[in-house]
Order: C-alpha cells, then sequence, then structure tokens
C-alpha cells in the first residue's frame, strides 16, 4: 500500500501543473486588476491613490449613470435567461427522460445542444439576418428600439446556450433509480407529482449550481453584445452590460479614452459583486437543499 506522505506527493504532482496554468492565467491577472484599480498610471508613474477610483466611478456624474445602467442591464440579462433558459432547459431534460421520445432521445438531444457549439459571431450574424427588417422574417426593427434590444439579444444567447443546463439537469435526473420512481407511481403519484413531488427534490443542489453558473456567466457576459453592437452597445446604451462598460473604459472605445486604472477599478467591482453574490447564496440557500445519496 503507499503510504500517506507518498500518497500526498503523487496527488501533489498531478494537481502541480493545472495549479501552474491557472495561477499564471487566472489568480495572477485577477489579484494584479485589484491591485492595479488603487493606482494613478496616468503620469506615467504608478502612484497609490487608495480608493479614489473606485470614489471616482461611483460619484462621477457620467461614470456613475453609465455603470448603474450597465449594472442593471446585467441583472435583466441573467433574469431573462433565469427565467426562460433554466426552465426550458429542466422541461427539455424531463422530456429527454420521459418514455415516450425514448427511441429518438439521441436526435433530439444533439439537436438542442448544437446552437452551443456555434461561435458567437455565428449566432450574432444568423440572427441578424433573421430579424432583419428588409429581408428578415420581422418588420419591426428589434435591435433599434431601447425597450426591445437587450430582451432580443437575450433570447438569441438563450437560444443558443439552452444545451448546457438541458445535459446537466438530464444527467442529474437520469442518476435517479427506477426504483425511487416506481414506488412514487405504485404509491398513486401521476407523472406530474412524480417529477415535482420525487424527481426535482432530488435534483434540487444541482438545479441550484446551475443558477450560480448561469448568474456568473451573465454578469461576466461580453461576446454576444460585443458581436451584435459593437462596445458602444445601442440604442442609447440600453444593451450595455457589464462586460462592455469594462472594455470601453479599460480599452477606449466609441470615443472613450482608455483608462487603465479605472477599467482595472470596473473589473475589481464585478469581481465583488459576483463574489459577494455567489458566497451569500452558497451560504444561505445552496448548504440547505439536501443532497441525498442514490
Amino acid at each position: 500500500m503507499i503510504r500517506t506522505a507518498a500518497r500526498y506527493r503523487l496527488l501533489a504532482l498531478f494537481v502541480l501543473p493545472a495549479l501552474i496554468v491557472y495561477t499564471a492565467f487566472a489568480v495572477y491577472p485577477l489579484l494584479s486588476s485589484v491591485v492595479l484599480s488603487f493606482f494613478d498610471s496616468d503620469t506615467g508613474a504608478n502612484v497609490f491613490v487608495g480608493v479614489e477610483n473606485y470614489v471616482f466611478l461611483f460619484t462621477d456624474p457620467w461614470q456613475s449613470e453609465r455603470f448603474w445602467n450597465a449594472l442593471g442591464n446585467s441583472v435583466e440579462f441573467f433574469l431573462i435567461h433565469l427565467l426562460v433558459e433554466l426552465p426550458i432547459g429542466l422541461l427539455m431534460a424531463a422530456l429527454l427522460t420521459s418514455a415516450r421520445i425514448r427511441r429518438s432521445v439521441g436526435v433530439y438531444r444533439t439537436l438542442l445542444f448544437i446552437p452551443a457549439t456555434l461561435s458567437v459571431v455565428i449566432v450574432g450574424f444568423i440572427w441578424r439576418l433573421i430579424i432583419n427588417p428588409l429581408w428578415g422574417l420581422v418588420e419591426f426593427p428589434l435591435l433599434g428600439n431601447e425597450l426591445t434590444a437587450l430582451p432580443t439579444i437575450s433570447l438569441m444567447s438563450v437560444w443558443q446556450w439552452l444545451g448546457i443546463p438541458m445535459v446537466f439537469l438530464y444527467t442529474a435526473l437520469l442518476a435517479i433509480p427506477n426504483d425511487v420512481v416506481e414506488a412514487g407511481r405504485i404509491d398513486g403519484a401521476n407523472g406530474w407529482q412524480v417529477f415535482w413531488r420525487i424527481k426535482f427534490p432530488l435534483i434540487a443542489p444541482q438545479f441550484g449550481l446551475i443558477v450560480v453558473l448561469t448568474y456568473i456567466w451573465t454578469f461576466n457576459g461580453f461576446d454576444i453584445v460585443y458581436a451584435l453592437n459593437g462596445s458602444a452597445p445601442g440604442p442609447n446604451y440600453s444593451t450595455d452590460i457589464l462586460g462592455t462598460f469594462f472594455y470601453r473604459t479599460f480599452f477606449g472605445s466609441s470615443g472613450q479614452v482608455a483608462n487603465l486604472d479605472l477599467g482595472a477599478t470596473v473589473a475589481s467591482v464585478i469581481f465583488f459583486i459576483i463574489l459577494v453574490t455567489t458566497a451569500a447564496y452558497f451560504w444561505v440557500l445552496q448548504r440547505r437543499l439536501k443532497t441525498y445519496e442514490l
């Protein structure tokens, strides 16, 4: 038998390469951004200014207006995914595990997951053609109206990434033993009751994790909005989310001069928003969800 010390050394040997890569490309850039947010490099020399960049972000009339607008749009972006993508993904997973389409489950599963394999640029180009008022299927300029632009982009994103929660929930439902389901049916439960009173409580922890992952992904969202509207999402910044706001601030675009320190401040604020909300979720809700060993 391998001794405990040797076992830990062997484990460290396998973990170390991935840990080095993760530290170099994730942890170090994150910490560098946080550190940079406390300095002012406009004069060519890094001068420690404390929280002045954060104060400027939240007190400057123009910057604070753009930030709160982007934050509100990010919340709306997340809520649309939460209220549309996850219920439909759960419904598709339930249908795929039902006996009604068991013979063609592989075909349906593949068709539903194909959009997630497409490039965001391709998805944006395809949907622009579909909803183009001149030669598309919709006469109303959905991307040209402030009220419909962000919901339209959000639904495009839902269409593309629907397969991800569907696959997660599908595998979770497959892990439920048939004996548990059959016991419920013997007790007189119908299909609706079996799903909501037996199956869903068993996959509730997995569903909660998908909610958190969706929240993290949407608050880090950037690509679909940039592919459709560029770095100055219009009309009138109605599709501006935190990711595009950070891009314009850090790299400069659409008449806005790049500001590395302020951009690092925006990135740090986004990180802390995600960190605090995710930690609160795990502390308040996720630990209360019971995980059953099946």
